[in-house]
């Protein structure tokens, strides 16, 4: 069979990345399925995303490390099937333990997953159009927002969350059956001292403020998603589908944002995409409870602030990469950032809304984006910047 263009073939990596999106961002649209099912507190069946955030974390850099002599193709393939016994373990699972061991077990695929496509990627397309490849893989995880878990929370309130999880273990199977079928095999980079190297790698100091940026900016913005649904009931007297519809509009802002993250990236540098993404960021967050009154108002600033938001991604990771570089441990270390991020983000908001308000969760982003800008601007002003963005 005829491979298709290079060009087209990161698309296949997108859709590997919508079903393992799915499956990490889905825990939240089925929470009450879970507690009816299993008999459990809502709190307790919200530790699932806490768990699953925290074994990504450990696991990114750990599968990274166990699997960097692997051919990509084939970890591709293996991280999907990882994630797809998960999922089966979490729709057949007969208590909340075994459902929280299905949670781990797919949480291993996922964060090998995303840092080995966004690198086969790369590999896959010329260097002047790496901003877009890394697009377009996170591309997938957009839609997941977007479509994939607004279907799974449908889908759970009619048949309960197991199905979920077995339709979310058939689209990961359908997509290693892809991967298999249309991307080409790729050998690992060498690496004659993969310990020496991933040392420098850490070390680095634009790697860690990049690293930095990223665990504020995920920080910043998952302590206020989190807690949307009860924000926007406090600031704009919004329920049931008309947040359900706003949060549909959130996921395209998404979609838009990673879209021209990537090609702004490619056009202008990472630098400059990520000032006026953080920028723009900031600036949404701060006037959120000002702009989110009413259902226009909300639906025009959940919408600006989704957009500036996931533009952040691609241009982080570029810059992340150094030229010449396989950067496989440093994009596995970014996924520890963010999931990492992720799992806190829940814990902060939750302190900030029992000891001050919920209106102040916005504030809050706004400040800890405010901290990520000034990172960037004193990366900027380093004379070893790239050359590309100077």
């Amino acid at each position: 069979m005829t491979k298709p263009p290079a060009a087209g073939r990161p698309f296949v990596l997108a859709a590997g990345g919508f079903a393992v999106g799915t499956s990490a961002f889905v825990v939240s649209g089925v929470l009450p399925a879970v507690s009816a099912e299993l008999d459990v507190s809502l709190s307790t069946a919200g530790q699932l995303a806490t768990a699953f955030a925290l074994s990504s974390a450990v696991g990114a850099p750990l599968m990274a490390t166990l699997t960097r002599r692997w051919e990509r193709r084939t970890l591709l393939i293996a991280a999907l099937l990882l994630a797809a016994l998960g999922d089966l373990i979490a729709a057949a699972a007969p208590n909340y333990v075994t459902l929280l061991a299905g949670r781990i077990v797919a949480a291993l695929g996922v964060a090998t997953y995303t840092p080995a496509a966004s690198l086969f990627a790369t590999g896959l397309l010329p260097p002047q159009l790496r901003g877009r490849a890394l697009a377009v893989v996170f591309g997938g995880l957009t839609f997941a927002l977007a479509l994939g878990v607004p279907a799974g929370s449908l889908l759970s309130d009619a048949v309960g969350y197991r199905p979920v999880f077995a339709l979310l273990a058939t689209v990961s199977l359908l997509a290693a059956t892809a991967v298999r079928a249309v991307l080409p095999r790729l050998d690992a980079p060498p690496t004659a001292d993969p310990r020496v190297r991933s040392a420098g790698s850490v070390v680095d100091r634009r790697a860690q403020v990049v690293l930095a940026m990223t665990v504020l900016s995920v920080l910043a913005t998952m302590s206020v998603y989190t807690y949307v649904v009860p924000l926007l009931e406090r600031t704009a007297h919004l329920t049931g589908t008309v947040v359900g519809a706003l949060l549909l509009l959130y996921g395209a802002g998404a979609v838009l944002g990673n879209w021209l993250g990537g090609h702004a990236t490619d056009r202008f540098g990472s630098l400059r995409t990520l000032l006026v993404a953080l920028a723009g960021f900031t600036l949404a967050s701060a006037t959120l409870p000002l702009t989110a009154v009413s259902v226009g108002g909300a639906a025009l600033a959940l919408f600006v602030w989704s957009t500036f938001t996931w533009a952040f991604n691609p241009a982080a990771q570029d810059l992340l990469l150094p030229p010449g570089s396989n950067g496989g441990l440093l994009l596995a270390l970014n996924g520890s950032a963010i999931y990492l991020a992720t799992a806190v983000a829940a814990i902060v908001g939750g302190v900030v809304i029992q000891l001050l308000s919920i209106q102040l969760l916005p504030l809050l982003a706004a400040a800890l984006g405010a901290a990520a800008l000034g990172l960037l601007l004193a990366l900027r002003g380093d004379p070893r910047r790239r050359a590309a963005d100077g």
